[in-house]
């Protein structure tokens, strides 16, 4: 018994070890982003590394001087948000008609809606600009919206699918029986039931849109870039302000952990939804 039970504190020194190590190596990069973004310039990319300095808080006011950068942050919430609700609303109606309704090929349909998903963007990068250009949408938030929920709703609809499946049809057909339609069956009835899963497929499809490049920087030009795009505004002909563009870079990732960090009880069940029956 003594045997044992060394082993089991043995065991679980070695995966407390493992444990620190996993989170150092991922805290580790976004712990130097913030370390280089309150460093000046010519500390930031130092050989030997600076690692005792004195922080400078400026680089953060900066940025919003130099690039408006305050309008790119605005418009990357504005063309996530909306892109994001698009996708959930759109791909959880065609996810509960797919799951719900059997109909002619609707196996080939599923598939088709799958192979949107499947094909790389830079493939379908020209005929969206020309269409956006037809249609004089450049450089507005509305043609990234069309083209962030249109590669969302194949992944909206295969991962709300899933979850979908995981609600018992008696349900269903007892709020019918009460006199439901499959509308308000729909929204009153299976919609609530997936919320921790329209939670998780909502942060996937929202950091998708915040941190997509390609389209933004082809399809926008100066009023609706987003904030990966402005970026690369800290390249200049002089050289790069690293400090700058990871000051840039951290006010970039808080609007996505506020996210994340508030639907993450519902993305923890969102995640192990249907693990255990």
């Amino acid at each position: 018994m003594n045997i044992s039970l060394g082993k089991r504190k043995t065991v679980n020194f070695f995966l407390a070890i493992i444990t620190i190590v996993v989170f150092v190596f991922i805290l580790f990069p976004p712990l130097m982003l913030f370390m280089t973004s309150i460093k000046r310039n010519v500390d930031a990319l130092r050989y030997p590394p600076v690692w005792i300095f004195r922080p400078i808080g400026s680089n953060y006011l900066e940025i919003f001087n130099l690039i408006p950068f305050g309008n790119y942050l605005i418009n990357s919430l504005i063309v996530a948000t909306i892109s994001t609700f698009l996708a959930l609303f759109i791909g959880s109606m065609a996810a509960y008609g797919l799951t719900r309704f059997q109909f002619r090929r609707s196996k080939d349909l599923s598939f088709w809606i799958l192979s949107i998903r499947m094909t790389p963007p830079v493939a379908s990068i020209i005929p969206i600009f020309i269409i956006m250009r037809t249609l004089k949408l450049l450089d507005s938030p509305i043609a990234l919206v069309i083209a962030y929920f249109t590669f969302n709703i194949p992944f909206a609809v295969w991962l709300l699918r899933s979850f979908f499946l995981e609600i018992p049809r008696e349900i269903e057909e007892s709020a019918m029986v009460d006199g439901c339609s499959s509308y308000s069956t729909f929204f009153r009835i299976s919609l609530p039931l997936i919320a921790p899963g329209l939670a998780a497929t909502g942060i996937f499809t929202f950091i998708f849109s915040w941190n997509e490049f390609l389209f933004a920087l082809i399809l926008t030009g100066t009023r609706a870039q987003t904030v990966p795009v402005a970026l690369t505004g800290f390249i200049r002909e002089t050289g790069i302000m690293w400090s700058h563009m990871a000051a840039a870079g951290v006010l970039a990732m808080v609007p996505m952990i506020l996210f994340t960090a508030l639907a993450q009880k519902n993305l923890v069940k969102g995640l192990t939804m249907g693990a255990i029956k």
